[in-house]
């Protein structure tokens, strides 16, 4: 076999593989969701909504009334009790709360019982209040006997 063929040849090969790569490393966007996957995002949507209303109280009820719940952004909470006061002692009015919108939102079933979802959040609100806000977020989600309920957020 000649170097021009073997070349050629490998060119063809790396190609027709490039693609097959590509597409393993980013997800597909177009996908038939599972059940557990649309009801988990129930929760994601009823928390954006419950947020909007100014409902804390709503908001805090997807995260799993548990010790063990953890919740990490500029520092580590740990467990449900205190969790909604410290929602507003950080936000202490809807000016404040702002308009929360999710959006790149990707659920990883781990079993039928745990899932991890990562995403965006946009947080629209003026300047006297804190101004827009914007980040990543990952969640750890658990099938508990009240439904899918967050037991890890950590969002930047």
């Amino acid at each position: 076999m000649t170097l021009r063929l073997s070349l050629r040849l490998a060119a063809l090969s790396l190609s027709l593989l490039t693609p097959a790569i590509l597409s393993a490393q980013t997800p597909d966007p177009l996908h038939t969701a599972s059940r557990q996957e649309l009801s988990i995002i129930k929760v994601l949507i009823a928390q954006e909504n419950a947020w909007n209303k100014g409902d804390l109280a709503g908001f805090a009820s997807s995260f799993k009334d548990s010790p063990d719940t953890l919740v990490i952004t500029h520092t580590v909470s740990r467990g449900f009790t205190g969790l909604l006061d410290e929602y507003k002692r950080d936000y202490p009015s809807k000016a404040a709360m702002g308009t929360l919108s999710y959006s790149e939102l990707e659920v990883h079933p781990l079993d039928e019982n745990f899932a991890v979802v990562i995403g965006k959040y946009r947080l629209e609100r003026g300047k006297k209040d804190g101004g827009n806000a914007e980040g990543l977020f990952s969640l750890v989600f658990e099938n508990t006997d009240n439904g899918w309920k967050i037991i890890v957020d950590h969002t930047t």
